[in-house]
């Protein structure tokens, strides 16, 4: 592991530093599935290190993208350190101290919450992508066959229907699902949703398909490219795109006191040899060239809204998820969940 450095941090409170110590420890090893693989470590670091610090689902692609960017000219010698896990969190140990040069969320607030700390620039979504790396839909991961046949989101309140759902409080990938619901039948269906038919709700994405491909559940709310991975793996898993769905954004930006490697790096994974490696994984690419070369791959729903739809992240947060007064965060509450970040 390199040596710590506290790039993208301002003052860690005491309180926060063993828990960014056991970040920084459990993180930077390597990019495997099981944290300790040699993707990211195959280059000398003679270029320099870029701290690489993102949600947890991505975790496979930078496998394949961190070894390609090292063959480039601007990559060589640059070893780039990374650190999985779920998005709220990782979001909060960059902003308590987690060294970060480079970070994908999967919900725009986990970058903003680093804007409002000073460490990431107010304008990090200027370019011509929005800040943006990926997209996909909320999708409904269904056991093979679909014995259920389950195909709308009012299928998903059928008696007997058992839905798993990763905790919103902790996981990009569980708010948008919810928005996804939300945007689908509003507050009524959402709590119907959580009070009858979701069991359990792992703290990531990642925690939630090792939930269901374990066993647990006849559904899985999460990204496209989640059912897209799971089959890559062997699973045997089938997948459905409602109808009626929600864009899901996930974003990328370097932090203020990056070193130009960050950028090359992010360069990097916007283009479209990286793109296409993303691709493959199930991600929508936000190179167009890319998109239209997996047109068949990726169909448009009926209906698809985005957060823009929905009033943006900040009505969003504070009218749904806020702890205190959010009606999702109350909705959850009543049915025994945290809503502890």
């Amino acid at each position: 592991m390199p040596k710590s450095r506290f790039r993208a941090s301002h003052h860690v409170p005491a309180f926060a530093a063993l828990v960014v110590m056991g970040a920084v420890v459990a993180g930077c090893g390597g990019s495997s599935d099981e944290r300790g693989g040699a993707a990211a470590a195959e280059a000398d670091g003679s270029g320099g290190t870029v701290a690489l610090v993102a949600y947890s689902t991505p975790q496979v692609v930078y496998d394949t993208v961190i070894p390609a960017f090292n063959k480039t000219t601007a990559g060589k010698g640059v070893k780039v350190t990374t650190s999985f896990g779920a998005s709220g969190e990782q979001s909060r140990a960059v902003a308590a101290g987690l060294p970060a040069d480079v970070v994908t969320f999967s919900t725009e607030p986990d970058v903003t919450r680093l804007v409002d700390a000073g460490l990431v620039n107010a304008d990090w979504n200027a370019g011509p992508h929005k800040g943006r790396v990926t997209t996909s839909v909320v999708s409904f991961i269904v056991r093979k066959g679909n014995p259920k046949h389950i195909r709308t989101w009012q299928d998903l309140l059928k008696p007997g229907v058992e839905v798993v759902t990763p905790n919103p409080f902790t996981s990009g990938a569980a708010k948008w699902n919810l928005l996804g619901a939300y945007a689908h039948g509003g507050l009524p269906y959402v709590k119907s949703l959580i009070h009858d038919h979701v069991k359990v709700q792992p703290k990531s994405g990642r925690e939630a398909l090792q939930t269901f491909t374990g066993g647990r559940g006849d559904v899985l709310l999460s990204y496209e490219y989640e059912a897209t991975t799971a089959q890559k793996k062997g699973e045997s898993v089938d997948y459905v795109i409602p109808p009626d769905t929600v864009r899901i954004d996930i974003d990328i930006a370097t932090t203020k006191n990056a070193p130009p490697a960050a950028k090359a790096f992010v360069d990097y994974v916007l283009s479209p040899p990286a793109q296409r490696v993303f691709a493959e994984w199930g991600y929508r690419p936000v190179d167009e060239s890319v998109l239209k070369e997996n047109a068949d791959r990726f169909p448009t729903p009926a209906t698809l809204k985005t957060i823009d739809d929905l009033g943006g992240w900040k009505k969003v947060n504070d009218e749904l998820f806020d702890p205190e007064k959010g009606s999702i965060a109350q909705i959850e509450a009543d049915a025994g969940v945290s809503t502890a970040k």
